[in-house]
């Protein structure tokens, strides 16, 4: 096929939204069938090597996480939000009991509430339900209030902006967390604003307006004097998340700080009382006998999730001076209280879920030849070490219909960053090779030289693929024009799209550069093309994901010999930044389903269902 033929034409291609939790499903439209995409946290049973289960697998990975524990339905147990993007509050039901506790995901957008860049849920009208605060951009103070009740709440905008009693509005840094709280027990809500500087303000509510908005006076500036200043040179206030909690059951509230410049969460004892709280004693890293350490910025919770009396310290890391790589798996500390003050670290992923760190990259394949899908998940770098990048298989270990996966370890891959594989046989042998894109040293080619079932990869540095510009490369295999050889696409950094003819045959490839900008596709950053057969009509159909545009999709409306790409629209499934998707039906139903990757280093599933009639 000439690769002039590769042209753009226009078609509306219908998207339609289905009902439900925002971001979790969508419907494309096609001229054979209606399919659902259904985004599905936990559809198949996924186990770590050492065999343990993931509970949400398919959540998608943490970087960042901020989270809150509070009873938000009224059943008597503890359910959990987190937030890790803008305008995203994650919602996890507790559907087990208030001694066992058991997180089942809900949705990313809890009732569609723009949180902006944090929240925190509290009581502001003293009705016995909670109202949500959270950012109001740019670093204002929205103010959510609970309209509906204690077991079915219903959250209005009640306020963009709260305003003290002279009528300005309430500043807060949009990278600090405040904290809502009454700290003088007076039955007046206070509200605590930690400053980039490391002092804190104080406001307590004064009244309420006629459309019962709190309105609150400011107390001072600098709540106790605190200035909390890190011991590391040159700029020393940071990012800073506070808490408050009655650590040392004395009946009045402690300060619990997070701070981008310090590794541990600070204690800063309350020596007064409940009346009359005095905090002004020497912060000192928490807990006392064994530290929580992680990269900074942590954002400290205390819940007691299995009703026995003695609260759980959770601590979410948002990432801070102390090398913000290393948490990017590891970020959602648990640990438990087993006597007054004494901890012990239970995980640094309460939340389990296939997670490699950041910008994952997941690809499905049968890697073994057992007529099964397994799948594989490179990663930007090892948090861990930070010399290379990850690339791990999880193996299929049920069957094409019912499947069940295993984390299998890594693929033996030269070290490098931005692991992005595809695999196809290029050398017509019978078995699967593997052409690697990386960050900075084009797409590796990969010759399996052991067998289709126990592949062993082993690289050519003469076959290496070299983008004519960027980096980033993550190449696709597909033969795009049906002459039975294997074409190559591939997309990069600036957010185009390289496309490679094979000029040799199926025994031996030959990709010949035709153009570095097909098509004119620009999806702005960090282009990552897919193929797929989404209409049923015999031909190839493109998918590129981005940094922050999501899943652009180009429907082949040319022929399998003679493709043309029809103008761009979006994919409407809740992907994540960074975004990659690969297809294949994994359940056997007939149905394509849809692995994506991105920013938060895990795995997304959307499941292909037929729509009712």
């Amino acid at each position: 096929m000439n690769g002039n033929k590769l042209s753009v034409s226009i078609l509306a291609l219908a998207m339609i939204a289905i009902a439900g939790c925002s971001g979790s499903s969508s419907v494309v439209k096609t001229s054979s069938s209606d399919v659902r995409y259904e985004r599905k946290v936990d559809p198949f049973t996924v186990t770590t090597a050492e065999g343990k289960i993931f509970d949400h697998p398919f959540h998608g990975g943490l970087n960042a996480p901020r989270p809150q524990f509070l009873d938000i339905d009224g059943d008597a147990d503890l359910d959990l939000f987190v937030q890790e993007t803008t305008d995203e509050l994650v919602f996890f039901e507790n559907v087990g009991s208030p001694e066992s506790p058991s997180y089942t995901w809900r949705t990313d957008h809890f009732q569609d509430l723009e949180t902006g860049d944090w929240f925190r849920f509290a009581d502001l009208d003293m009705d016995g339900d909670y109202d949500l605060l959270s950012e109001e951009k740019y670093s204002l103070v929205r103010y959510y209030r609970n309209d509906g009740t204690v077991n079915a709440p219903s959250f209005t905008l009640a306020a963009d902006t709260l305003r003290d009693v002279d009528g300005t509005a309430i500043f807060a840094d949009r990278q600090n967390i405040p904290y809502a709280q009454d700290i003088d027990c007076d039955e007046k809500v206070d509200l605590f604003i930690g400053l980039l500087i490391g002092t804190v303000m104080r406001y307590e509510l004064d009244h309420y307006d006629d459309q019962m908005i709190p309105i609150f006076k400011k107390l001072t500036d600098r709540f106790e004097d605190i200035e909390i200043v890190g011991d590391l040179p040159g700029s020393r206030h940071g990012a800073n998340t506070l808490t408050f909690n009655d650590i040392d059951g004395d009946g009045d509230l402690d300060l619990f700080w997070g701070d981008f410049f310090e590794e541990g969460i600070l204690l800063v004892r309350n020596t007064g009382s409940c009346r009359s709280p005095v905090l002004r004693s020497e912060p000192v890293q928490y807990p006392l006998n064994n530290p929580v350490l992680t990269s900074g910025y942590n954002a400290p919770m205390f819940a007691d999730l299995d009703a026995d009396g003695n609260e759980e310290l959770f601590v979410g890391v948002v990432g801070g001076a102390f090398n913000a790589t290393k948490s990017l798996a590891d970020n959602f500390y648990e640990l438990e209280q087993t006597s007054p003050g004494v901890y012990k670290e239970e995980t640094a992923r309460f939340l389990l879920a296939i997670d490699l760190g950041s910008e994952s990259i997941v690809t499905l394949v049968d890697y073994d030849n057992d007529g099964d899908l397994d799948f594989t998940v490179g990663n930007k770098i090892n948090p861990r070490s930070t010399l290379a990048s990850n690339l791990v298989l999880f193996e299929n270990t049920g069957t094409s219909t019912e499947p069940a996966f295993r984390e299998a370890g890594e693929v033996n891959v030269d070290a490098s960053y931005h692991y992005a594989p595809t695999f196809g046989d290029l050398d017509g042998d019978g078995d699967t090779d593997m052409l690697l894109g990386t960050w900075n040293e084009g797409m590796l080619f990969y010759r399996n030289v052991g067998t289709a079932s126990e592949p062993d990869y082993r690289k050519e540095d003469y076959n290496t693929v070299e983008l004519t510009r960027g980096g980033n490369s993550t190449p696709v295999l597909v033969d795009i024009d049906s002459d039975g050889d294997l074409d190559l696409f591939a997309g990069e950094s600036s957010g185009t799209i390289n496309y490679y003819l094979n000029n040799g045959t199926p025994q031996k490839h030959k990709f010949d550069l035709v153009t570095d900008e097909l098509n004119s596709i620009d999806i702005g950053r960090r282009s990552n093309p897919s193929f797929t057969d989404i209409d049923g009509d015999g031909d190839h159909d493109l998918f590129v994901g981005s940094d922050s545009e999501g899943i652009t999709m180009f429907r082949n409306v040319g022929t399998v010999q003679s493709p043309e790409f029809a103008a761009g629209e979006p994919l409407d499934i809740n992907v994540d930044q960074f975004s990659n998707v690969d297809f294949g039906d994994l359940n056997g139903n007939g149905l394509i389903d849809i692995v994506s990757g991105g920013l938060g280093g895990g795995v997304r599933y959307f499941e292909g269902t037929r729509t009712a009639k």
